[in-house]
């Protein structure tokens, strides 16, 4: 999964040990999130949200799924010619 920690992580000058003693993991955990080796757990999720005042959702961008990957139905269709 992609993620912002680096970048928000960056900007408040902490280092991942820095990081991981705000969120009571180790600064290995931190580094597997970050790099997008592990995906954090539910709760790890909210708290990496609550420590940078972010949702979710601006720090995590999840996989690109199947459905998102399909052609819109309208770009399917053909044109039939009038006779």
């Amino acid at each position: 999964m992609q993620n912002k920690l680096r970048v928000l992580r960056a900007e408040k000058k902490w280092s991942q040990a820095e990081l991981a003693d705000r969120l009571g993991v180790s600064r290995q955990a931190v580094n597997a999130v970050e790099t997008g080796k592990h995906d954090p757990s539910l709760m790890l999720a909210f708290s990496i949200a609550d420590v940078f005042e972010q949702t979710i959702e601006d720090i995590f961008a999840p996989p690109q799924t199947r459905q998102d990957r399909r052609p819109d139905k309208n770009s399917l269709k053909k044109e039939i010619p009038v006779r």
